[in-house]
């Protein structure tokens, strides 16, 4: 069976364990050489009836499957179900709630948030120390709830103030012909601000710009240039239209998916719709699933970390 590209082939593929194993032991180990992911051994052995590897080398752990060493290690959820929600949330326009999940694979609503939660780690780019050049656009936004779609005990505790006070900042950096990169900011002043654009962005590079003060004195590290909203949005190459567009993305997910978003989460979101953004002209449905289907592995998010509570006693 040749493999899904699109949901309802992934559905029917994955229904079948082996096909499971098969698709993620390829993408893991693609030479064909399956190691033990605890002393990196090579010389293992699969059993068909537990669907585990054990290891040749007496030593703790020595069998194992191919969750370890992955977002879904401890996870007692199926391989399909996994699969499945992988596919849906790299691939849904807007993002995917764990409500949607939960009904869709037949998983609780707390663990199908824990889920969307591993699969965005998965899907985060690490950027592996490279800058962005050529024509850049910085811009920053508030992130936070509407407060029309809260309830009124969530809104008082939520909402304390006007404008941004009880929004979060958001900075976003974005290459023209390549990808974006959005982070979250503590505030929007100029320390701030321009130390995101020096750590993110090539000495030289052009550089575009709503007329926020913040971003005052960094025309003596790029080519600075500036487009002021109050009388005009694009000033011939000077415009942050494409920011615009990944804003809007953004907070379409945030407000219409997700309804609200925890601060504490909110750079979680960010890796999922920087994921989906960047790689929205170069790969298709499969490409997308398969890209976070190779990034799974050396990734683990616990429970107690996922929610703050590492080092807790639970009682």
């Amino acid at each position: 069976m040749t493999e899904p590209k699109s949901l309802q082939e992934a559905i029917v593929y994955f229904s079948n364990p082996n096909n499971c194993i098969d698709y993620l032991a390829i993408r893991r180990w693609p030479d064909g050489k399956v190691v033990c992911p605890t002393c990196g051994c090579e010389t293992v052995k699969f059993s068909e009836k537990r669907r585990t590897w054990t290891c040749a080398k007496h030593h703790t752990k020595r069998e194992f499957s191919i969750k370890i060493g992955t977002v879904m290690e401890d996870s007692p959820i199926p391989l399909d179900k996994w699969l499945t929600a992988t596919w849906m949330v790299t691939n849904c326009k807007n993002g995917i709630s764990s409500y949607e999940i939960a009904r869709d694979v037949k998983v609780t609503q707390k663990s199908a948030w824990f889920m969307l939660h591993r699969i965005r780690l998965a899907m985060r780019d690490n950027f592996f120390g490279s800058k962005l050049g050529g024509e850049v656009e910085v811009d920053e936004t508030f992130i936070g709830g509407k407060a029309r779609n809260m309830h009124v005990s969530e809104r008082k505790r939520r909402i304390t103030g006007t404008g941004g006070k009880d929004k979060t900042a958001v900075v976003a950096i974005l290459e023209r012909g390549g990808k974006v990169r959005a982070s979250v900011v503590p505030n929007r002043r100029r320390k701030v601000l321009q130390d995101e654009v020096r750590k993110h962005v090539t000495a030289g590079a052009a550089l575009y710009t709503d007329a926020l003060m913040s971003y005052e004195g960094l025309a003596g590290e790029y080519a600075h240039q500036v487009v002021d909203h109050a009388t005009q949005y694009v000033d011939g190459r000077v415009h942050t239209n494409g920011l615009e567009n990944f804003w809007s993305l953004l907070k379409r997910g945030i407000s219409g998916t997700y309804v609200s978003v925890e601060p504490f989460h909110l750079f979680r979101y960010l890796d999922e719709q920087m994921f989906r953004f960047n790689n929205r002209k170069d790969l298709d449905d499969k490409g997308r699933f398969d890209l976070t289907v190779s990034q799974l592995v050396g990734k683990r998010l616990t429970y107690a970390e996922l929610t703050g509570k590492v080092g807790e006693t639970i009682h």
